[in-house]
């Protein structure tokens, strides 16, 4: 007969979330939207604090092998028109596509160019495409950890992308709902890099929808916010309002 503690640990063994099934989880949560518009603002922040508002337009639509979406910089005058245009693909590099309008061209972002800067915010081309959990390696174990008060999974990931601009990332879920509340980016020189806090979820239809992402880059103090808002769900979109024509017009 099994003494108690060997029931006990057992049972704990059993019980044992991995790393990987709580990434698959905190993906299968934002799941289901189909097709999606919204209204963004993009707020940068220069290291002395002076800020710039831009105001965008979001197109995105799931797809089994990766979603495709449209970002289209609406104000101020300077980035007026810009749009970006991306196809993620779960099993190779993703394409992605900017239109500049002064050049009335795409151009095409090069997979070893991904780590750059987008459009001179905190975000990089690789941060603007959709991270789904197959695009990583896992540390097994996990992290009980707990995050302005919230119990969260702690656990480490690693990019599969050989061209990716991050060795590993660091990631905080809440144990409740799945939902991811913080990343800790690591350069390719394995220091941390950017911290990007994930807040104002909101759950439409069942599905749920991030509203706010705030990223801060540790190594030259700027700081960039995305904001969501107006947004819908299963709007009809298709694959015909992503295509490269789309960015012409």
């Amino acid at each position: 007969m099994k003494s108690l503690i060997a029931i006990f640990l057992s049972t704990v063994i059993l019980m044992a979330v991995t790393n990987k099934e709580v990434a698959k989880k905190s993906d299968e949560i934002t799941d289901g939207f189909v097709s999606s518009k919204s209204n963004m603002t993009m707020i940068l922040i220069n290291a002395s604090n002076q800020k710039t508002i831009r105001k965008l337009k979001s197109y995105i639509l799931e797809g089994k092998d990766g979603d495709k979406s449209l970002l289209e910089f609406l104000t101020p005058a300077d980035v007026k028109g810009t749009k970006m245009l991306t196809y993620e693909h779960i099993d190779k590099d993703d394409d992605q596509w900017l239109y500049l309008p002064a050049l009335k061209r795409a151009k095409r972002i090069a997979s070893s160019n991904k780590s750059g800067s987008f459009m001179g915010s905190e975000f990089s081309y690789e941060d603007t495409a959709n991270s789904s959990w197959e695009k990583f390696k896992y540390k097994d174990t996990l992290e009980d950890v707990v995050l302005d008060g919230v119990k969260c999974y702690k656990g480490e990931r690693y990019p599969i992308d050989k061209n990716s601009g991050y060795t590993k990332q660091i990631t905080w879920v809440d144990k409740d709902s799945y939902l991811i509340k913080r990343i800790d980016y690591f350069d390719r020189k394995n220091e941390l890099l950017k911290t990007a806090i994930f807040s104002d979820w909101k759950k439409i239809d069942g599905i749920y929808l991030m509203g706010k992402i705030h990223m801060t880059n540790l190594q030259n103090k700027k700081q960039t916010i995305l904001k969501w808002s107006d947004r819908q769900i299963k709007v009809g979109l298709t694959t015909k309002d992503f295509t490269k024509r789309k960015l012409k017009r």
